[in-house]
C-alpha cells in the first residue's frame, strides 16, 4: 500500500512572512453550528461582531472541526493531530502527557502562554497530569467542561466563584491576559474557549429579550450565541484600543457542528456526533492584519488540525521533534500561493463513548473542599490515568464511522460491530447534504480513496498504539 505521507517539519516551516512573529488569539466556541451565523443567512441571529469580522477579515467557507463531538477537536488544536492518535475518542477523553502541545512548543519560542474557559481535556486541578497548566500554560482560569451564568472556575488550581454570563466572564479574564502581556511588550499565546451555546442554555434576560418572538428555550440558544459575539467583540476591540491588532493573528471556530433540533447546519446533513457534514462543518474566521490588508474567503477545504502547524509557521517556529501530523500549514492557501489544499483530511469516529465531566458539580465541590483546607483527589476528577496505553488495537480492523475528504470527493467507510463495511461517496460540490451516493459511478476515483484512507487509519491505530512514543 501506497505510504501516507504526513506533514511534518517541512509542514510547519515559516513561509514568506517578513513580520516579526505575532501574537496569537484562539476562540472556539462550544456547539456553534455552521449556519448558527447572521452572516451565514440565519434568519433570527444577531451576531454583528462574528459578522463585521466575516467582512473585514478571512472567512473559511468549508471549515471543518477534527471530530463531531468538543473534546477531540479541542485536542486536535492542541496537537495537530487526528484525535483518536492520543486515545481522545469522545468528549471526556483527555490528552495524553506524551503529546507535544502548542503552549508548549510556543513558550519554547518565547510566549507567555493562557488558558481560558473550557478545557474537557483533562483535570483542572494542581494535581492533574494533564490540567491545562500541566499542558503548556503559563496561565489558566478553566473549567472541565462547559460552564453558565455565574461559574466556579479553576484559577491554577483554585476555585473562584464569578458573576455574569459565562461568555462575558471568560472574555473578561482574557482581556486581562492580554493587557498584562502588552503592558510587559511580552508575546503571547491566548487560548479563549466558551462555553457556549452548549446546553442547558441560559441566557441573560437582557440577551433573550432580543428574541422575544421565538420559545423560552430558543431565546436561551439565541442569546447565548449573541453574548459569544459580545464577549467576542470585545476581545477584538480590545487588541485595537492597545495597538495590538495589526500583529496579532485572531482566530475563530467552534468545535463540532450544530446540535440537534435547534442548530443549524445550514441545510447539510447530520448534526453533533456524526461524521456527515452537519456535525463537522463550523463557522471560522481569521485575521492578521500585518499580513492579510484585504478580506477574502477561503473555500477550500481545512480542518481544526490545521490550527497548530499554521500557528507554528506564522510564529516561525520549528520544532527539533514532533509527532506525524494531521493538520496542514494553511499559509499557502491564505497567501493565495496555493489554490487546493496540499492534503485530505481523515475523519474517524470510533463509537467509544464520552467520560461524565460534571463540570458545575466538579467545581462547586472543589470550592466548597478548598474553603476546608481540602482537596478532592478522585481519579476521575485529576484524570489521573491519562497517557496510560493498556493493550493494543488491530491495524485491520476500524469500528465506527469515518471519512476521507479529498477535495470535493468525501468517502465514508461505516463499519459495523460485526466488522462488516458499507462505502458512501459523495460529490459536495454539486451535493452538499450528501444524499446521492455515487459509489458505482466513480470506478477509478473510489478504490484510490479507499486504499489512502485505509492506510491513514493503519497509521492513527499505530499512534494510539504508542508508536509515536517510542522512536
Amino acid at each position: 500500500m501506497k505510504a501516507f505521507l504526513f506533514a511534518l517539519l517541512a509542514t510547519v516551516s515559516a513561509h514568506a512572512i517578513t513580520t516579526e512573529p505575532p501574537n496569537i488569539v484562539l476562540v472556539m466556541a462550544d456547539d456553534q453550528g455552521w449556519g448558527d451565523m447572521a452572516y451565514n443567512g440565519h434568519p433570527q441571529l444577531k451576531t454583528p461582531n462574528f459578522d463585521a469580522m466575516a467582512k473585514e477579515g478571512i472567512r473559511f467557507d468549508n471549515f471543518h472541526a477534527a471530530a463531531p463531538v468538543c473534546s477531540p477537536t479541542r485536542g486536535s488544536v492542541m496537537t495537530g493531530r487526528t484525535p483518536n492518535r492520543f486515545g481522545c475518542f469522545s468528549w471526556g477523553h483527555t490528552l495524553r502527557p506524551q503529546e507535544i502541545t502548542l503552549p508548549e512548543v510556543l513558550k519554547s519560542a518565547g510566549y507567555v502562554t493562557g488558558h481560558y474557559g473550557k478545557w474537557h481535556l483533562g483535570g483542572v486541578q494542581k494535581a492533574s497530569p494533564v490540567s491545562p497548566g500541566a499542558s503548556g500554560f503559563d496561565h489558566w482560569i478553566s473549567a472541565p467542561n462547559f460552564f453558565d451564568l455565574d461559574p466556579v472556575l479553576s484559577d491554577e488550581g483554585t476555585a473562584k466563584q464569578f458573576k455574569g454570563d459565562s461568555s462575558d466572564v471568560t472574555a473578561e479574564l482574557a482581556i486581562q491576559f492580554i493587557r498584562e502581556q502588552s503592558n510587559q511588550k511580552q508575546r503571547f499565546l491566548a487560548v479563549v474557549w466558551f462555553g457556549s451555546p452548549h446546553n442547558p442554555h441560559q441566557a441573560l434576560e437582557a440577551d433573550r429579550a432580543l428574541y422575544a418572538d421565538q420559545p423560552k428555550k430558543v431565546q436561551d440558544f439565541y442569546g447565548e450565541i449573541t453574548a459569544m459575539d459580545r464577549a467576542f467583540g470585545r476581545i477584538r476591540q480590545e487588541l485595537k484600543t492597545l495597538d495590538l491588532d495589526e500583529n496579532t493573528v485572531l482566530w475563530y471556530c467552534s468545535d463540532n457542528g450544530a446540535l440537534p433540533k435547534i442548530g443549524s447546519s445550514g441545510g447539510r446533513r447530520g448534526n453533533k456526533g456524526q461524521v456527515y457534514e452537519g456535525g463537522l462543518l463550523v463557522p471560522a474566521l481569521l485575521e492578521w492584519p500585518a499580513l492579510f490588508k484585504e478580506p477574502k474567503v477561503i473555500t477550500a477545504p481545512c480542518t481544526t488540525s490545521d490550527i497548530f502547524p499554521t500557528v507554528l509557521a506564522m510564529a516561525k517556529v520549528e520544532p527539533e521533534k514532533l509527532y506525524p501530523l494531521d493538520g496542514v500549514n494553511l499559509l499557502p492557501l491564505l497567501e493565495g500561493t496555493e489554490k487546493k489544499r496540499s492534503q485530505a483530511i481523515g475523519f474517524w469516529d470510533s463509537k467509544i463513548k464520552g467520560k461524565a465531566t460534571p463540570s458545575e458539580k466538579w467545581m462547586k465541590d472543589l470550592l466548597d473542599s478548598q474553603a476546608k483546607g481540602e482537596e478532592p483527589n478522585d481519579p476521575e476528577r485529576l484524570a489521573a490515568d491519562a497517557g496510560v496505553i493498556s493493550g493494543t488495537v488491530p491495524l485491520n480492523k476500524f469500528p465506527g464511522h469515518s471519512a476521507w475528504l479529498d477535495g470535493n470527493w468525501k468517502l465514508h467507510r461505516i463499519e459495523d460491530d460485526k466488522g462488516e463495511v458499507d462505502w458512501e461517496l459523495y460529490d459536495l460540490s454539486a451535493d452538499s447534504d450528501e444524499s446521492r451516493v455515487l459509489f458505482a459511478e466513480q470506478p477509478e476515483r473510489v478504490p484510490q480513496m479507499q486504499e489512502a484512507l485505509q492506510d491513514w487509519l493503519q497509521s492513527v491505530a499505530k499512534s494510539l498504539n504508542g508508536e509515536d512514543y517510542v522512536k
